[in-house]
């Protein structure tokens, strides 16, 4: 069973469940927009994620049947009434942007599992993970420029280089809703589901990502992160150089035994 890590505030719930941990954006009166409490218990969250070894992968969510409705200005600048959070916030230097996925990107992997609004801050999140289950009635989009207002969690850049430009443009100028089904012909998300079960479907997705070897998973995000700008010649030596530290791991070892024998890999991340 999950149990409730202790870095939770009252409206971001963080359960782990063996090597998954499930970030719970937890303010359904608000369609979860974003507070100063959430973002600093995200922000909490995704450093622990990344650097308990205990942890394989992430998954992040709402409660109450939306993913997030974007930012709540009035909340986002407005102190919690936890003593232990606004302490948090003054020691997290830049709390909100990590929270949002912004900066400190977690080292393994965040499956977002997304139903009901995920929209302005909410698709900017989506566009922070590394795989995307949404239902099929949920609502997606970058509504800032409707509003005079600016994309800040950057997805003026992640999203034209996650889908391409003229599509980008299409969404983040005309600031459009964008269908699941639209999302996913355009490679934004993975797969679309039934409403209710995009939370099934993401933990489905987690196990998969915790029986892999964590060493791989982990490099593979690491040199797609630091070699996206470079070009190929010089991104194969990031590449190599991190690539074969992992095909010489005890992992590797045990993943060739494994296959073998016929058997599951017990992989330690060593």
């Amino acid at each position: 069973m999950p149990s409730i890590l202790p870095i939770s505030t009252a409206h971001c719930t963080v359960e782990q469940d063996g090597p998954v941990v499930i970030v719970t954006m937890n303010r359904p009166e608000a369609k979860n927009a974003l507070s100063s409490d959430m973002l600093v218990g995200m922000a909490d969250a995704f450093a622990y994620i990344s650097e308990d070894p205990s942890v394989r992968v992430g998954v992040l969510t709402g409660a109450g049947g939306d993913f997030c409705a974007g930012a709540d200005l009035k909340a986002m600048g407005t102190p919690s009434q936890d003593e232990r959070v606004r302490q948090r916030a003054s020691e997290i230097t830049n709390y909100h942007w990590k929270g949002l996925l912004r900066e400190a990107v977690p080292t393994k992997p965040i499956i977002a599992a997304i139903e009901g609004y995920a929209v302005a801050g909410g698709t900017e999140l989506l566009l922070g993970t590394d795989l995307r289950v949404v239902a099929e009635d949920a609502t997606l989009g970058l509504f800032e420029a409707r509003r005079g207002l600016f994309p800040m969690g950057g997805s003026a850049i992640r999203l034209p280089r996650q889908i391409g430009y003229a599509a980008a443009m299409d969404i983040l100028i005309t600031a459009r809703e964008v269908p699941p089904a639209e999302a996913l012909s355009l490679g934004l998300i993975n797969r679309v589901v039934p409403k209710g079960e995009a939370l099934k479907v993401a933990l489905e997705f987690a196990e998969a990502v915790a029986a892999s070897a964590p060493l791989s998973v982990q490099a593979i995000l690491r040199v797609y992160r630091e070699t996206s700008h470079l070009p190929e010649e010089e991104a194969l030596k990031i590449q190599d150089e991190i690539g074969w530290k992992v095909m010489g791991s005890e992992d590797a070892k045990e993943g060739t035994r494994a296959f073998r024998e016929k058997r599951p890999a017990d992989f330690k991340g060593a």
